[in-house]
C-alpha cells in the first residue's frame, strides 16, 4: 500500500522525538552536546557514501569520465542560486518559527532559537538522503517500501540524539516528512518508473554534499544554508540528461 513507509517514518521520528526529549531533560549540556557531536560525524559519513556516487559507473557511461563532477557542480551552483533568490533557508525557519510559537507558545529567544534550529536540521537530514528519493518513489510504484523502513529505524535513533540537544523542534519536523516523501510517494505513483540509474545517481551525489552541510552545522563549524540549495536535486538529473544528449 503506498505511503505506509511514510507513515512509519513518521511514527519513528515522532517516537524517536518524545523519548530524546524526556531522556534529555535528565542530561547535562555538555552531553547533549557531545550527542549531537556524534550525530554530526554519522551524518558526515553517511554524506562522504552518498556522495561516492558521483562515480557510479552508469552516471559516467551516460555523460562520460569528466561530466559527473561538473554536474554536481554545477547542480549546487544553479540550485544555490535559485534557492537564495527563493529566499528557502529563511522560508524553512519562518515555519520553523511558525510551529514553535503555534506548538510550544511565546518563550525566551534562546529556546525558540533551539525549536527552530531542531526543525530546520532534522527536516534537511530526515528529507535530502537518497532513501528519502528512492525509497519514497519506489513505495509509491508498488515496489514496497523496505527502503523506507530502514530509513525509519535510522531516522528514530537520529530524532533520539536530535530532540535531547535541540527539543520539540524535532518532533515538528514530522510534518516536514509528511510533505516531502508524501509527495515523493505521488510522483512515484504518477511516474509509473524509477528514474534511469544514471540521473538517480546524480541525484544522490548531490544530496551526499548537502549532507555534508547539515553535518557541518550539527558540527557547528560552519552554518551553510542548506535549505537554499535544495533545488539543486531537481536541477542534477535534468542537466544530466542535457550532457548525456549532448555527448
Amino acid at each position: 500500500m503506498p505511503g505506509i513507509g511514510t507513515a512509519v517514518n513518521v511514527a519513528t521520528v515522532l517516537v524517536g522525538a518524545i523519548l530524546g526529549r524526556l531522556l534529555g531533560n535528565r542530561l547535562p549540556v555538555r552531553t547533549r552536546d557531545l550527542v549531537t557531536d556524534a550525530l554530526g560525524l554519522v551524518t558526515l559519513l553517511i554524506a562522504g557514501t552518498s556522495a561516492m556516487a558521483v562515480l557510479d559507473s552508469d552516471l559516467s557511461a551516460r555523460v562520460g569520465d569528466s561530466a559527473p563532477m561538473l554536474i554536481v557542480l554545477g547542480s549546487l551552483v544553479l540550485g544555490g542560486i535559485v534557492g537564495s533568490l527563493l529566499r528557502l533557508e529563511v522560508r524553512v525557519e519562518s515555519v520553523g518559527g511558525w510551529l514553535q510559537r503555534r506548538l510550544a507558545g511565546e518563550t525566551g529567544s534562546v529556546e525558540r532559537h533551539r525549536f527552530i534550529e531542531g526543525f530546520v536540521v532534522s527536516s534537511l537530514l530526515f528529507c535530502t538522503g537518497p532513501l528519502t528519493i528512492l525509497g519514497s518513489l519506489n513505495d509509491g510504484l508498488g515496489n514496497g517500501a523496505d527502503q523506507l523502513f530502514l530509513k525509519s529505524t535510522l531516522d528514530g535513533f537520529a530524532a533520539i540524539a536530535f530532540a535531547a540537544s535541540f527539543g520539540w523542534g524535532v518532533a515538528a519536523s514530522a510534518i516536514t516528512v509528511v510533505v516531502v516523501q508524501g509527495g515523493l510517494t505521488l510522483v512515484g505513483v504518477l511516474l509509473g518508473d524509477v528514474l534511469p540509474d544514471a540521473q538517480l545517481a546524480a541525484i544522490t551525489a548531490t544530496g551526499g554534499l548537502l549532507l555534508v552541510g547539515v553535518a557541518l552545522r550539527l558540527l557547528r563549524i560552519r552554518e551553510i544554508p542548506v535549505a537554499d540549495l535544495l533545488p539543486a536535486l531537481l536541477i542534477a538529473p535534468t542537466l544530466v540528461a542535457l550532457v548525456a544528449a549532448l555527448h
